[in-house]
């Protein structure tokens, strides 16, 4: 229930910040005979821009500024352009892009295990491109908004438009709209990265496909209604951006999550790494008393001998402790990843996530935590399984 509160807050305050001047600026249009669009008309529009190139900012950015290259008809508009405008960023980032559509479309016929370093590679690209539109794209953007609500040089936005005295309030309107359209931006940005990491994440090449289809076909319907009629693209943009809030915290760990696991393979940081005799950062596996899982903390056993889990909600909130529940713990060594495992009985139950720089410390894991053993989890349990139904080996009596 409180999260429905603060999802209808959420939109009551993006309708506020952006729908009101639209509605002002459109009205105000009317009053006064002009060939040109109204200035609400631009504000839709950016919304939708700024929609759609948080969920693939590489091609996002690469595009307006293409778009905005072309429209400028003299060397003077064109030194006036912002930096993606220039075809020296943009031209190679599109050249980036038709190499990744390459990639996905004559790659399928690969081994999945061949495609997936091309798949990190374009994840980390897909994450440094997202951030630096967060700061650099975004406050562009609403500079335009800024534009468009000001009328023959005046701001529209001011309470001499609404009759009163000439008092201009178009400084606070920029402030105020600027971090909510950055807020907005990395939202939309982090379920479109999430994506990404599901896509990394995936061991099947038909998965893989789906995901970047419903990611193209989400992109494609925000373009193709504001293009259609920039008031239902700015209604649509705010819907993916309600659905981005809602799943925002999910998006978040997973993004973390991935990039943790991209970074440590690549770096081959388990060669470097070696556990703490007392607490490890590790990931929760499964969600429990309300944490959700991959949530990032610490492990470590307190005075009472309890595995304690110490965490900061989105990295940075004030720390919270989970208290693991009571039972017999072992590690489980995986051929990419390791576990920590919960047995009861016959099952074994994945409680923690091991980051790959804990690959081969899977026994210096029992021995600080006091588990049980350690046993061979996902790919390398069934290769174990495999070669005792065939092995020639025979146990002597």
């Amino acid at each position: 229930m409180k999260k429905l509160v603060s999802i209808f807050t959420v939109a009551v305050v993006l309708v506020g910040v952006f729908c009101a001047p639209v509605a002002q600026a459109a009205v105000l249009a009317q009053a006064s005979p002009t060939n040109s669009p109204p200035p609400g008309v631009e504000i839709a529009k950016t919304l939708s821009t700024i929609t759609g190139v948080a969920i693939s900012p590489l091609l996002g950015v690469s595009a307006v500024g293409c778009y905005q290259w072309s429209k400028a008809k003299t060397d003077a508009e064109k030194a006036k352009l912002p930096w993606f405008a220039n075809p020296l960023f943009w031209v190679p980032a599109i050249l980036l892009l038709v190499a990744c559509f390459i990639k996905d479309t004559a790659g399928v016929a690969l081994p999945t295990v061949a495609k997936k370093p091309f798949d990190a590679l374009e994840t980390v690209e897909h994450k440094i491109s997202g951030l630096v539109a967060t700061g650099a794209f975004v406050p562009i953007m609403v500079n335009i908004i800024h534009e468009a609500n000001s009328t023959g040089g005046q701001p529209v936005a001011s309470l001499s438009s609404l009759g009163f005295a000439a008092m201009d309030f178009s400084w606070l309107y920029n402030v105020l709209v600027t971090p909510v359209a950055m807020a907005a931006f990395f939202i939309v940005f982090l379920a479109s990265n999430a994506i990404n990491i599901l896509i990394l994440m995936s061991p099947f090449t038909t998965v893989d496909t789906a995901l970047k289809g419903f990611r193209t076909l989400i992109l494609a319907s925000v373009a193709g209604t504001a293009f259609m009629n920039p008031w239902v693209g700015a209604a649509w943009a705010l819907i993916v951006l309600l659905i981005s809030y809602f799943i925002a915290g999910w998006s978040f760990r997973l993004s973390h999550f991935g990039l943790v696991f991209i970074w440590e393979f690549f770096t081959g940081s388990k060669g470097r790494f070696h556990p703490d005799a007392k607490e490890n950062k590790m990931f929760l596996g499964r969600k429990i008393e309300k944490v959700p899982t991959r949530t990032y903390g610490k492990l470590f056993r307190n005075e009472k001998s309890e595995l304690v889990f110490d965490y900061h909600p989105w990295l940075v909130l004030p720390k919270r402790t989970l208290i693991l529940p009571a039972g017999n713990y072992e590690a489980g060594r995986g051929l990419f990843y390791s576990e920590i495992l919960r047995v009861e009985g016959d099952s074994a139950k994945t409680v923690i996530l091991l980051p790959p720089r804990y690959r081969g410390h899977e026994e210096e894991i029992a021995k600080i935590y006091n588990f049980a053993g350690v046993r061979d989890v996902g790919i390398r349990a069934a290769w174990a399984w495999f070669k005792s139904l065939f092995g020639s080996k025979t146990a002597v009596a």
